[in-house]
Parts: structure tokens; C-alpha cells; sequence
């Protein structure tokens, strides 16, 4: 019986429903149910029994959940009697995503520096999906990622919402600006330069989806360094016909052919999640999520 399962089971009975669990450990309702019929199938027993009341545990339920209480409670206790032992110039690994608002994380290490001076902060950058890889081996300790995580052991908290624009020859921007801005459905017949989407699935498939209700089809940018996406985008706007997705305070310098317009209306919002592993009981970690909090 692992760690997790305990925690979603305790989590199901102390919130008296699968959903309200799921809320509470930030994964999806079938998730948690999947663990607890496994966990029945481990054991041999009913856990739990569903009613119009909610959940309740059967006799064999309560006495897991004592035991499991139990267990959790000697092993939060056990890390964090470790963790009292880091001292000295600690690392303090950070993963971040293209195209993040400098100021962001910039305020927050400022804030984390005045308050644990010892730690060292060393950025790493990747896509959501190889910031969650890091994030579960334990070679990354907090990730800002493009799409919430699945899975109690990560603890996620969104910190930043933005309204995309698009990134458009100035020709075609005289041609499909309006009032408003561009029109998602003004863009059909144009190119999307956009990412591939083992980057980051469930916010590619979020755009595509939204794409494709406005007629409009995807495409994916060629294979290419990160270092190199932010040229190969304006290289392939520039031309004209293509186009491709960017915030309002887009970081690199425009050529002078290239402009920026708002969507009409803000159909497509990317958000970023700071995401941390729920085991983690490091004080510097938790004043840099709070300072991020705060922003």
C-alpha cells in the first residue's frame, strides 16, 4: 500500500464524497475512485460503502482509516524531522516555461533571497511535461507549468492568467484587425506557428479545440531548439500567411513587419500553475509559493 493511496482514502472519508476528495488532492473524480477500488482489490475487503448521505467506511473502512491516519502522521513527522537538518547554502531547483512574464518570478526570488539568504535558486527550462518528469523523480522542486498536474503527489497553485493575442504580418493585421482586434475565425486560411504538443498536451489540445470551433485547423511549428522557437515564429509571421499565439507584454523585439494584435472577445486564456511535490515540507519552497500567492 503506497503513500498516495492512504491520502486519497483518508481524503475520501474526511470529505465525505469522491469529488470533494478529487478537489481537495487536485486530481480528477475517476482517479481517486480507480485508487480505492484497487485498494479494496489489494485488501481483499469493502473500504466503502455510497449512499444519498455521500461515502462512509465499513467496519473494515474505519479501521484502515484509523491505520492509515496513523501511518501518514508518523511519515509527515519522519520527513520533517529530515528536513530540519538542511541548513547552510541550500539549492532550491526551478523549472521554468518560453515565454514567462520576467517579472514574475524575478519579485518572488527577491522576496525568497531576503528571507533565506542561503539558498540557491537554479533555473532549469522545459515544457510542462519534462518539468512534471523532473518534478516526480525529485530533480525538480517547484515547476511553472502550462496545464494543472494530475495526481496527489503534486500540490499545484495557479499564478498567472493571460489573454493571447496573435502575432501577424503587419499586412494581414491591416486586413483582419477590426475595433475589437482579430477575430479567431478572421484567421482561418492562415498557418498556425504553434508547439508540439508532447510539450504540453492538455493545453494544445485546449487550443485546437477551440481552434477548430471557429473553422479554423492546426498545424505545429518544425522541430527546433527552445532557444530558436522565438525566431523560427517571427521568421514565419514575417512572410506572411501564417500566424502564431503571444501575450500582450511578448518579451522578444519585433522586426519592424511584424505586429501585434488581441484576440476580439479573449477566447484563448493561457494559464501557469506553480506545481510542488505534496511531500515537501522545505521552508524556502514554501515562502517562494507564497510569495507567488501574492503577487
Amino acid at each position: 500500500m503506497e503513500i498516495r493511496e492512504m491520502r486519497a482514502f483518508v481524503a475520501v472519508v474526511e470529505e465525505g464524497g469522491l469529488s470533494a476528495a478529487a478537489r481537495r488532492l487536485h486530481v480528477s473524480q475517476p482517479a481517486v475512485s480507480q485508487t480505492v477500488q484497487a485498494l479494496e482489490r489489494q485488501l481483499g475487503v469493502q473500504l466503502l460503502v455510497r449512499s444519498n448521505a455521500g461515502v462512509q467506511p465499513t467496519d473494515a473502512g474505519r479501521t484502515l482509516l484509523t491505520e492509515a491516519r496513523a501511518v501518514l502522521a508518523r511519515h509527515d513527522q519522519a520527513v520533517a524531522a529530515v528536513a530540519r537538518h538542511v541548513s547552510g547554502n541550500t539549492l532550491l531547483r526551478i523549472g521554468i516555461p518560453l515565454e514567462l512574464p520576467p517579472d514574475l518570478l524575478s519579485r518572488a526570488l527577491a522576496d525568497l533571497a531576503g528571507a533565506f539568504p542561503d539558498t540557491r535558486v537554479q533555473v532549469v527550462h522545459a515544457a510542462t511535461t519534462g518539468q512534471l518528469d523532473l518534478l516526480r523523480t525529485g530533480e525538480l522542486d517547484l515547476g511553472l507549468l502550462r496545464e494543472h498536474p494530475v495526481g496527489p503527489e503534486l500540490d499545484a497553485m495557479p499564478v498567472l492568467e493571460e489573454k493571447l493575442g496573435v502575432l501577424l504580418s503587419k499586412e494581414d493585421a491591416e486586413k483582419l484587425a477590426g475595433p475589437g482586434g482579430v477575430r479567431l475565425d478572421a484567421l482561418a486560411g492562415l498557418t498556425w506557428i504553434g508547439f508540439p504538443r508532447e510539450g504540453s498536451p492538455a493545453w494544445y489540445d485546449e487550443i485546437v479545440a477551440i481552434f477548430r470551433s471557429h473553422g479554423l485547423e492546426a498545424g505545429t511549428e518544425p522541430a527546433a531548439s527552445p532557444a530558436l522557437i522565438a525566431e523560427l515564429k517571427l521568421a514565419a509571421v514575417s512572410a506572411g500567411g501564417a500566424f502564431t499565439l503571444a501575450p500582450p507584454n511578448w518579451t522578444q523585439p519585433l522586426p519592424e513587419q511584424v505586429a501585434w494584435c488581441p484576440l476580439a472577445g479573449a477566447p484563448l486564456v493561457r494559464r501557469t500553475w506553480a506545481v510542488w511535490p505534496a511531500s515537501s515540507h522545505r521552508r524556502d519552497l514554501g515562502h517562494l509559493v507564497a510569495a507567488l500567492d501574492a503577487l
